[in-house]
């Protein structure tokens, strides 16, 4: 199989789909890697390093897509790259469907083989290929709110931890799987006062367990969570359906009882964001405030820390690349439930039960 692998266009996009040493492996397995020039560049890989490891560097986007059976890359294809898809290629990486119809309608008329990682869920109900980024997302959700509380960013003017003699800041995070988990974890470390919610009790008892002293479980739910952001200078919201729009738990009306100052990070933008006030932003231009509030909502967070991202996400992807060009990708999601459980768009029919019910589409039948 040809794979190709298209440098990111996405804002402020620095991951790439394979590193040289996935080049590598596949060649090994007899196959053929494309890569686009400098694709590799924002994560630390030169076009010398696929180039030794057996890869073919090429010059655009369009010969990559004109000529690979499957495409790997990072983030959902770009309104300039739909015109590229070509009928029963296969593609993997983030979809992130639910939030955008235009997304949705574009694969479903270019009649590719979609291919989710945010999707792919283990035998356990884990989700290994989105795992990754959402540790990198939660931890970086600390990293930003506290530098957005910063006076100049028009926050708070508040030290996330405090000082002896002046409390810390209060941190909420809506959501305890992994974001949250991660974003408590941090926030917690640097001394914050943190809150964290969710609708698991079992959860709860988990992170109960495991956290430090200055992080208090409650369970979500209306109340809880509208006594608590009142209260935040930091609102973390981490909240996840898989494969599905994420629910708003907090309202305008509530944000607008928000301090004048704090700073909310929804990290759940990529599937349309848990809070009523957030839009998608990018990191050129990462913030803007309503009602007083700055609001963080960057849909591609790990992609500014692509060294980092690229060997997490690619540690995860690689071994499904891998058995997808192997054996295809029918045989593939035959034999394998985790692959097939990616499986979001086939060849213009939807496959992903939540993505036809939000959108009134019907249901491919395998």
């Amino acid at each position: 199989m040809v794979i190709g692998v298209p440098r990111e266009i996405k804002n402020h996009e620095y991951r790439v789909g394979l590193l040289p040493v996935h080049a590598h492996v596949l060649r090994e397995a007899g196959h053929r890697v494309l890569v686009q020039r400098n694709a590799g560049a924002g994560s630390g890989a030169c076009d010398k390093d696929y180039r030794e490891a057996g890869a073919t560097v090429v010059g655009s986007a369009r010969e990559v897509y004109a000529r690979a059976g499957m495409i790997v890359k990072v983030k959902e294809p770009q309104a300039g790259e739909f015109r590229r898809l070509r009928p029963r290629q296969i593609v993997f990486t983030y979809f992130h469907f639910a939030a955008s119809r235009a997304l949705v309608e574009a694969v479903i008329e270019s009649r590719i083989v979609a291919i989710a990682y945010e999707t792919v869920q283990a035998a356990d109900g884990s989700l290994p290929l989105l795992v990754p980024m959402s540790e990198i997302a939660g931890r970086m959700a600390v990293h930003e709110g506290a530098k957005y509380l910063e006076e100049p960013f028009k926050g708070r003017g508040l030290l996330l931890a405090g000082v002896p003699g002046v409390a810390p800041a209060r941190v909420v995070v809506i959501g305890g799987g992994i974001v949250g988990a991660n974003a408590a974890k941090m926030a917690a470390g640097l001394g914050a006062d943190v809150t964290i919610l969710d609708v698991s009790l079992p959860r709860l008892r988990y992170l109960d367990d495991v956290m430090p002293k200055n992080v208090t479980t409650l369970m979500s739910n209306a109340y809880n969570i509208r006594d608590a952001v009142r209260h935040a200078d930091l609102l973390i919201g981490a909240v996840l359906v898989t494969g599905a729009k994420a629910p708003v738990l907090v309202s305008e009306a509530l944000v607008k009882q928000m301090k004048r100052g704090a700073v909310i990070v929804d990290v759940a933008i990529d599937q349309g964001g848990s809070i009523a006030t957030s839009r998608p932003t990018t990191h050129g231009a990462p913030t803007f405030i309503k009602h007083g509030v700055v609001h963080y909502c960057v849909t591609n967070m790990p992609g500014a820390v692509a060294r980092t991202s690229t060997s997490a996400l690619t540690n995860a992807t690689f071994p499904y690349v891998l058995e997808i060009a192997n054996k295809g990708w029918r045989r593939a999601v035959e034999e394998n439930a985790v692959i097939r459980s990616g499986l979001n768009i086939v060849e213009g029919g939807v496959a992903f039960g939540k993505i036809a019910e939000q959108f009134r589409l019907p249901l491919r039948q395998s």
